[in-house]
Order: structure tokens, then C-alpha cells, then sequence
């Protein structure tokens, strides 16, 4: 089995993995129009992946975080480093990143893809495919509060 973490704001708890935030927006490994999840192979790497994209007006907001696991039943398709574009970790986000993601999501192989973090490539974010029949095999745990350390808004 294969453990993930999810942090959202509380308020989009609901919706948290079904993709639409993802989808109107386009994501690292989705181009917009493709809904996907974003989640991290450990609660840190969750909580930097989710710092990096928040302003220090966020330090108020309520974040929650979720602890899924991934059956060793469901397959999980993974990208090798070395193969991907010299560019994938641009900002902006380049469209080599987001066509990879679209093709996996197009090929239907697997519901998980494994990708190197842009934070840490060395460690590994998990991208969820909501529309695939084996997503539904994901256990997604009640979610818990989750705040930032008040240091980190320095």
C-alpha cells in the first residue's frame, strides 16, 4: 500500500478530490479541462507543495489534510526523471509537463501517476485520476486540521 497526503483550505473540503480546482485551472501534469488530484508522498512534502502556492495572506485561512492510501491492488504509473523535458520544472508551467499528464490521463493504463516533486525532485507527488474506474479503491481518510507553522510567514 502506498500512503499520500492531501492539504486543502477547509472550505473546498467537499470537493477536495474530485478534480475541478485542477480542471478550471491546469496543473504541472494537466492542461485545464483535465481534472486531477495533487497529493504528496508524505504530510511535509504536502504542506510545502501547498506553502509554495499560497501568499502570507493565507495565514489565516483553515487548511485540512488528508491521509490517502493507495491499495497495492490499484497500479500506479511512474515517470522517470531522467525522461522528462530539461524544462519540467519551470514557472511558469510548461506545456511539455502539462502534455505528459495528458497523455497518461488519455491512455487510462493506471488511476495514480508517480512524478518527482518540483520542490524536492528527489521525493515524489502523486497525481489521482478521479475519472478512472480504480480510483475508486483509494481510501481517502477523514480529513484533520492542518495549520502552518507561524514561523513559516516570516
Amino acid at each position: 500500500m502506498i500512503v499520500a497526503w492531501r492539504i486543502c483550505k477547509a472550505r473546498h473540503a467537499d470537493t477536495a478530490f474530485d478534480g475541478e480546482g485542477a480542471r478550471r485551472e491546469g496543473g504541472r501534469w494537466n492542461p485545464r479541462g483535465v481534472p486531477v488530484v495533487y497529493s504528496a508522498a508524505s504530510l511535509a512534502l504536502a504542506a510545502l507543495e501547498q506553502f509554495v502556492h499560497i501568499s502570507k495572506a493565507a495565514a489565516g485561512i483553515s487548511f485540512l489534510s488528508f491521509k490517502v492510501e493507495i491499495p497495492a491492488e490499484v497500479n500506479v504509473s511512474e515517470l522517470d526523471i531522467g525522461a522528462l523535458p530539461p524544462n519540467w520544472r519551470a514557472e511558469p508551467v510548461p506545456d511539455e509537463t502539462m502534455a505528459v499528464g495528458d497523455a497518461w490521463i488519455k491512455a487510462r493504463t493506471s488511476s495514480v501517476l508517480r512524478v518527482p516533486s518540483v520542490v524536492i525532485p528527489e521525493e515524489f507527488d502523486y497525481v489521482l485520476n478521479p475519472l478512472h474506474p480504480e480510483f475508486r479503491k483509494i481510501r481517502i481518510q477523514s480529513p484533520k486540521s492542518f495549520s502552518f507553522d507561524p514561523r513559516m510567514w516570516k
